[in-house]
């Protein structure tokens, strides 16, 4: 966790990365915290491996670039926290999605916080308290993932994504970013009085009146990322 918010500090001061795909080895993409590390230890031992974990999750949603989770396999407890953090994400038609520590006898109350404000509070509840595995139809259905693929299209479909992404204004694409993880938990006027500023100020960015200019004059705008 500490090298992959490290790689992701890096990223981020990168003017060159435009999108960030998270991907894994093997066939699961993430089964969470390693449990041989969690026997015995102390309140510190736990508060420190919980406050990294955290750390790294709120790393992915504040780096000015978009994160995009391709998931070819397994993601359980923190691994599908790591999912659903995720700015974006798609799963091979194999992946499969699990909360399981209930029935370790440690609730899953991390992922929690991620999970339920993917899949909202009756499908996160659902998963939280069975602990059972979710395939990856249905983690599109319920909104933990944006969509399905076949395994042998995985990389190609999560490249083009990206890679659409990338076309458009870097810096619009940070300020976009930062705006929306910003207003989705205020309410609807204080999100509305948040948004209009930003757009306001986002309208005086060289991008956006460059962006403009180009559609009104059908030519292919020329970013600066300012």
């Amino acid at each position: 966790m500490l090298e992959l918010t490290g790689c992701l500090d890096e990223f981020a001061a990168s003017t060159h990365i435009r999108v960030i795909i998270l991907a894994a080895a093997g066939k699961v993409f993430s089964s969470g915290h390693d449990l041989s590390e969690m026997v015995g230890r102390t309140v510190g031992d736990y508060r420190r491996l919980f406050d990294v974990c955290t750390e790294l999750m709120a790393k992915i949603q504040s780096i000015p670039q978009p994160v995009i989770a391709q998931v070819q396999g397994v993601a359980t407890a923190a691994g599908c926290q790591l999912v659903a953090t995720c700015d974006l994400a798609i799963a091979s038609d194999q992946a499969a999605f699990a909360t399981p520590g209930v029935k370790l006898g440690l609730f899953c109350t991390t992922p929690m916080v991620a999970l339920s404000r993917a899949v909202g509070r009756k499908r996160a509840m659902e998963m939280l308290l069975t602990g059972k595995l979710i395939d990856a139809s249905t983690a599109a259905e319920w909104g933990l993932v944006n969509r399905v693929v076949p395994a042998a299209e995985l990389e190609s479909a999560t490249r083009e994504l990206a890679c659409k992404i990338a076309e458009a204004s870097s810096f619009t694409v940070a300020l976009g970013k930062q705006a929306y993880y910003t207003q989705i938990d205020l309410d609807q006027s204080k999100a509305y009085a948040y948004a209009k500023e930003v757009m306001t100020m986002n309208s005086l960015a060289h991008d956006a009146q460059e962006g403009i200019s180009a559609f009104l004059e059908k030519r292919v705008a020329c970013w600066s990322g300012e």
